[in-house]
């Protein structure tokens, strides 16, 4: 068993607290990742989880057992870094095998620990090889076949792809969800890049100045943000927010914009009368309604990527960014007129940022 328990965690340097009572439950073989702007505590935290980093306050469980008082080594997880980490006088099977030679498994048993894990990385060719005759995905891989070779309760990742450029971000990013789907270790995994913690993590914890946000499945983040901060920091491009006031409407409460536009509100948002809102609005569910569109303004800037064109409009003093499918016939300075379906508009609180919904 691998699972990970934060109860009441807290970490403090002087003064300052950068870690405020965190709780997270990791379960068995769950892939979770931490993510959040720079300077938001999730490296700190993930540090505090391998021993490299002491807990201020409250405790850590790896396997059910409290590990706070245990070093790095005795607590049997393995990090993968973000600059790899590897010796560069050895080669890649000393580097795979040093934690085994140093743990006393003889010689043989480490030669089939590291081939078999090798052969499972696609890097059996590569023993021979120094780091530095390695590109950054087989240095990457080579980093990553040290842990697992080590056979830890859980593995933490410190943003291990940040070095690569992106189109091998993407391939590593598919070849470590192929290796958790194949190995099912517990994994951690840190990075502020929230496509990675998206397409990765069975769970997502995103963090802000040391605390949790909110804490769900992707889509559960996708789809309910908590507050207006997740709801930002999850989706590309980001979701745009636009203010307005609630007023009654013709099929039921809906929010004014300030350009006059009136938007019907989803069913169950808990908004007053006249209470402030922000609206929340992905640029994927805005929708081009020459006829009848609520969202009117003028074109700005248009960045086609393909199969979709990026679309930022002025409306209502913001500029909105509108995600559409094919290749659009706005222009900058031509006039644009949008919809979003009742259901996929996201209603906050104006002054708390929190959902109403």
């Amino acid at each position: 068993m691998g699972s990970v328990d934060l109860i009441g965690v807290k970490k403090s340097f002087g003064a300052a607290t950068v870690i405020h009572d965190i709780n997270v439950s990791i379960a068995d073989g769950e892939f979770v990742a931490l993510v959040g702007p720079s300077g938001c505590g999730k490296s700190t935290l993930l540090r505090m989880i391998s021993g490299l980093e002491s807990v201020s306050g409250g405790e850590i469980r790896i396997d059910g057992a409290p590990v706070n008082e245990l070093n790095p080594r005795e607590r049997n997880i393995a990090m993968v870094f973000q600059n790899y980490a590897l010796y560069p006088h050895m080669t890649v099977a000393q580097n795979m095998a040093f934690n085994l030679r140093l743990s006393g498994l003889g010689r043989a048993e480490r030669q089939r620990k590291v081939e078999d894990v090798a052969r499972l990385l696609k890097i059996d060719e590569l023993l021979e090889r120094r780091p530095g005759q390695l590109s950054g995905g087989q240095r990457q891989r080579v980093a990553m076949g040290r842990a697992i070779v080590r056979n830890p309760e859980a593995f933490l990742f410190d943003e291990p792809l940040s070095n690569l450029d992106a189109k091998l971000r993407v391939q590593m990013r598919a070849e470590i969800k192929a290796l958790h789907q194949k190995v099912g270790t517990t994994s951690i995994y840190v990075t502020h890049d929230q496509i990675e913690a998206m397409t990765l993590a069975d769970r997502i914890v995103v963090l802000n100045s040391g605390r949790i946000e909110q804490a769900g499945t992707p889509l559960e983040l996708y789809k309910r943000p908590a507050n207006t901060f997740v709801a930002s920091f999850i989706g590309t491009p980001s979701m745009n927010f636009l203010e307005a006031v609630v007023e009654p409407g013709d099929a039921g409460p809906a929010a004014r914009l300030e350009d006059g536009a009136l938007l019907p509100l989803p069913e169950g948002v808990r908004a007053a009368r006249g209470q402030p809102v922000t609206l929340g609005i992905r640029p994927e569910h805005i929708l081009p309604d020459d006829a009848g569109g609520s969202l009117v303004g003028q074109t700005s800037i248009i960045e086609p990527t393909g199969a979709q064109t990026i679309v930022l409009v002025d409306i209502a003093g913001v500029t909105v960014t509108a995600l559409l499918d094919g290749e659009p016939h706005y222009r900058p300075g031509s006039r644009f007129a949008g919809s979003v379906e009742r259901g996929n508009l996201h209603v906050f609180d104006k002054e708390s940022g929190d959902s109403l919904r």
